[in-house]
């Protein structure tokens, strides 16, 4: 295509220019100015129905020529008349003046990727999401889409997602709506429960515009929230990262948006948070808080599902809270009491689970990973992926079982232990199953004894 000395291209860059040009002419050449818009009016000499009724007659025909006009101009998309009823924060909220200028080019610059999609089955609504486009293929011409699983799933029994209860139809009509107002059919392609993540396939035949992403968000930073409503109209809400221990029947990838209370948080489940640059920080995941999946793990899982179609985690049976995210108050008393200021405290232990074989039990202290210090939830979850990484990179499969070793510090007998932890590979949800025993006869007797022993800590 190009020449050495650039003359190939400097002579195609020419024809384009010519051919501008020539378009521009045409088009020129081809418009018909319209008349201008002037409201008409009877002069005061004239102001006489009964003197002069075929002016008044005039004068009507001129009037509902004139309010014509009005209606197709106002009708446009440049009109005031179209524009939105309630302005977003950047508009109207005066806090937000020191960054109003570089937020607008960021919003502008993010909200070219994010797309509206809709689900249905047997022609039943089940919900609406956002997403965004992360591929574009030039030669099928089709788009990926990541968005929230949320999508797809047809049944939510409960909000402890570590039940594992929620059901997700993979066989769900789903709609893209793009853009420009049209709309295609969404192929699916993989969705990862664990995660709430699923990707989409759509037919586009030009190009999209792909995000990008800071793999680095801070507690404190300014960000904002980007999806779309029915109208495809953005919703736009600013807000503050957050990053605390989540709430038991929360899974403990999220970090979290604090943002005004007169903010409504709608229409943005599955869109992005971006960073004042434009660059995508998480992805929306509406759970009972204003939760995101940061970037960090979705560079993980997407370059996972890219690689080897799906996106495994290592389910270790257990749940768990940052020393690091507690009151300092707190902090500072393990610190003097106990000479313990960092690692994540374990507060569960599935049931039947190797962790619970192992007399693994809440309060402990989970200080290493692989020899590695993990300071918190989101650096666990980093370290579960590069690891189920490594094992798919060796050949290994889906449903295997692979040894963690882990330093745990028994809190109640002061004890600290390394052992290696023998956890599943999988991309299912992981389910934490609360540990029981039955009750089966009166205090006292044989079988109530039996179960007595049962108790955690006996």
């Amino acid at each position: 295509m190009y020449d050495q000395d650039g003359s190939s291209s400097m002579v195609e860059t020419n024809g384009a220019r010519v051919d501008e040009m020539t378009k521009e002419e045409e088009e020129l050449s081809s418009f018909t100015p319209k008349s201008p818009i002037s409201k008409p009016y009877i002069p005061d000499e004239l102001n006489d129905p009964t003197v002069y009724p075929e002016v008044l007659a005039a004068f009507e025909d001129a009037q509902a020529k004139y309010i014509a006009k009005l209606c197709r101009r106002t009708a446009l998309f440049t009109s005031q008349y179209r524009r939105v009823d309630a302005p977003s924060c950047l508009f109207h909220h005066e806090h937000l003046h020191h960054i109003r200028e570089p937020a607008k080019k960021a919003v502008l610059r993010a909200a070219k990727s994010i797309i509206r999609l809709s689900s249905s089955v047997d022609g039943e609504p089940l919900t609406n999401c956002c997403g965004l486009w992360i591929e574009w293929d030039k030669e099928s011409k089709t788009g990926t889409i990541l968005t929230t699983a949320h999508l797809i799933r047809s049944k939510h029994p409960t909000e402890n997602h570590w039940e594992g209860r929620d059901e997700y139809d993979i066989k769900a009509n789903v709609t893209v709506h793009l853009r420009d107002g049209t709309t295609a059919e969404g192929h699916y392609l993989y969705h990862q429960e664990h995660y709430d993540l699923a990707f989409f396939k759509v037919r586009v035949v030009e190009p999209v515009q792909l995000p990008s992403f800071n793999g680095s968000v801070h507690c404190g930073q300014d960000v904002f929230r980007l999806g779309r409503d029915q109208s495809m109209d953005l919703r736009i809400t600013h807000g503050r990262v957050e990053y605390w221990n989540p709430a038991s029947i929360e899974r403990y990838h999220y970090m979290y948006f604090l943002h005004e209370h007169d903010d409504c948080l709608c229409d943005d489940d599955g869109g992005t948070v971006i960073d004042l640059d434009g660059k995508v920080v998480g992805l929306i995941n509406n759970h009972l808080s204003a939760s995101f999946v940061p970037s960090s793990i979705l560079d993980n899982c997407v370059d996972l599902w890219r690689n080897f179609g799906c996106i495994p985690r290592l389910h270790l049976g257990m749940k768990f809270d940052s020393i690091r995210l507690l009151d300092p108050i707190n902090v500072e008393r393990m610190w003097r009491m106990h000479n313990i200021e960092e690692g994540l405290i374990v507060e569960k232990v599935s049931k039947e689970s190797h962790a619970e074989k192992l007399g693994i039990f809440f309060g402990d202290i989970i200080e290493c990973f692989n020899g590695e210090h993990i300071y918190t939830t989101i650096e666990l979850e980093n370290m579960l992926l590069g690891r189920c990484k490594d094992h798919f990179n060796q050949g290994k499969k889906l449903n295997a079982k692979i040894d963690v070793s882990i330093q745990v510090f028994h809190t109640d007998e002061r004890v600290r232990r390394t052992i290696n932890l023998n956890v599943e590979v999988s991309d299912h949800g992981e389910v934490i199953r609360e540990s029981t025993y039955p009750i089966t006869a009166t205090l006292g007797t044989s079988a109530a004894v039996q179960s007595n022993q049962n108790v955690a800590g006996k």
